[in-house]
């Protein structure tokens, strides 16, 4: 991560806001060895990981570690974020809000640019395990 970007790490939550203007939360753990760079950003990078691409999700979720080092599957934006190239859909943000809460930090993002392209099943980390949403997984209609 260079100056004030970041590329969002950990298994989490994004919740979409509001549809106009385009913004969305997510949370990070004072114990996320990414909390130090996100708290400092000024803008982000949100990958939304299907499951074709889970070796991107344990990368991103692994700590203490040079999320970066692999050169071949990342890549800067125009604007100066790293961002993962193998990724379907990910969301480029201005950091609008920051509050604590408890021993993590809420972070409000202004959607300004997005990749949008045809998706595989959704991956979901739940309860330690990495699982892929499809038709399957409806439990009601």
């Amino acid at each position: 991560m260079i100056g004030e970007t970041a590329s969002v790490g950990k298994p989490l939550s994004v919740v979409a806001v509001s549809a106009e203007p385009p913004v969305l939360i997510f949370s990070v753990s004072d114990l996320s060895s990414s909390s130090p760079a996100l708290r400092l950003a000024s803008t982000v990078v949100v990958h939304l990981i299907d499951a074709d691409r889970i070796d991107i999700a344990k990368l991103g979720s692994t700590s203490d570690i040079d999320r970066f080092a692999n050169t071949g599957i990342w890549a800067r934006l125009p604007t100066g974020e790293p961002y993962f190239t193998g990724v379907k859909l990910w969301i480029r943000g201005e950091v609008i809000e920051q509050f604590r809460v408890g021993s993590a930090t809420v972070i409000a993002v202004h959607a300004v640019e997005a990749q949008l392209s045809p998706r595989s099943p959704a991956l979901v980390h739940h309860s330690r395990a990495w699982y892929a949403l499809g038709p399957h997984s409806e439990i009601a209609g």
